[in-house]
Order: structure tokens, then sequence, then C-alpha cells
């Protein structure tokens, strides 16, 4: 997916992601969006969402004794965001070659470092990041959505989830991993502090990042009628 992935625009341009995500998080209802979505208050009788369980399952995706593999609490924490990883894929992640070419990559991704906070090589094309997304996207063809979800799970602070409904609503840059770095950036911050004090006034753990705070919040606004987009 090249789109997500290329270089960023020229420095100084406005960013575009930034005034989308703006418009998303200054509604009034996003503070309950988020406690609806991660079932804050709520009996699980109430019809919680799945999603809710990505970055908390088993005790997240990176947390320090399985940072740096994939392991099948992972994979069935893609399927609370609605997509299946190949069993083929799945089996080659767990036990196979690619597991082991992925874990040699994460070992030089950065745990524990908000995208806002990262150096821009972190999210560069040719980066460990990039290279780990293109080795599942191109090489074993999971499709561009499940090998962000699958990485937003190993580095949810620093890599986002990009799906069709995040690209619908926010757009098509040439680098979405850059853009959405560089508008969490402009304004000494200000973006990426909205987003902290949103999930500090809605109640939410703080493993819950800031990039999970941007997605839900888009993904429970956004007006697409089943979030179909063009």
């Amino acid at each position: 997916m090249n789109e997500q992935l290329a270089e960023s625009s020229p420095a100084g341009t406005p960013s575009v992601v930034g005034r989308r995500l703006h418009d998303f998080l200054d509604a009034e209802r996003v503070a309950d969006d988020l406690r609806r979505y991660f079932a804050i208050g709520r009996s699980p009788g109430d019809g919680v969402f799945t999603g809710g369980r990505f970055e908390h399952l088993a005790g997240g995706g990176d947390r320090r004794q399985v940072a740096n593999r994939f392991t099948a609490e992972d994979l069935i924490a893609a399927q609370t965001l609605s997509v299946t990883v190949p069993a083929p894929v799945a089996l080659d992640l767990l036990e196979g070659p690619l597991g082991a070419q992925l874990s040699h990559l994460l070992r030089n991704i950065p745990t524990g470092t908000d995208l806002a906070d990262a150096d821009a090589s972190a999210v560069a094309e040719g980066s460990p990041a990039y290279q780990a997304w293109t080795l599942l996207e191109n090489q074993h063809k999971v499709g561009w959505v499940i090998a962000g979800k699958l990485l937003a799970r190993k580095r949810p602070r620093l890599l986002p989830v990009y799906d069709r409904v995040v690209r619908c609503a926010l757009g098509r840059p040439l680098s979405f991993w850059t853009e959405l770095r560089t508008a969490l950036r402009e304004n000494d911050g200000a973006l990426h502090h909205q987003l902290i004090a949103l999930r500090q006034s809605a109640g939410l753990p703080q493993t819950v990042s800031a990039l999970r705070v941007a997605d839900v919040t888009v993904w429970m606004a956004h007006p697409a009628p089943g979030h179909r987009c063009p």
C-alpha cells in the first residue's frame, strides 16, 4: 500500500489528516463513544464491542515477554477488529520462517514510544516497521488492512490501525504513518495532547494508546452506512 508508506508531504504543508481528525475529536459525543466502545461502566450483557479487547487481550501484544514475536493471542486480537489472518500465514507467523523474519524486524521497532514522540525514521520508507509491513502485505499477500492491524497490535503506541474506514474518513495521504505523525506534532503536539485528554475524560486505562483513541473516535463517528466507503 504505497499510499501508506511513501514519503511524507513537504515541510510546512498543513496536515489534511490533522484537520480532519480535529473535526472528529471536537464532537460532543466523543467521550461517550469511547466509553461505549471500551465498555467503561457497562456489563458484559450490554452488547460490548469486541474491538475493545484488541490491545488488552492476554495482557497486550507489546508486553515485554512477547513484544518481539507473534503469538496466537495476537491473531485472535486481530479478529476482534473484524479481520482473519489466513491459516497458512498464521502458521508461518507462529512456527515458520515468516515469524522468525518478523521477530528480527520487531526487535528494531521501538517499543513504548508514542508516534508523536518518535523520530521520523521510525515510520519512514525502509524502516524496520516499513519492512515488516511490506513483508506481510506484499510477499505474503495478507492485504494492507490485516498487515497494519497485526503491526498495530505489536506496537500500539507507534503504529496506527489504518483500514478502509479510517482511510475514508481521513483521506489517502502519500504516507499515512508519517502524515499522522506530522499531525500529532503540529502546534506543540496539540492533537496528541487532546487525544490523551480524551482518554482521561472517558476513563480509559493508559494502555489505550493515543492512536487507538483516534482510531476508535473515527470508527464510532464516521457517517458511512455500514462503514462502506468508496
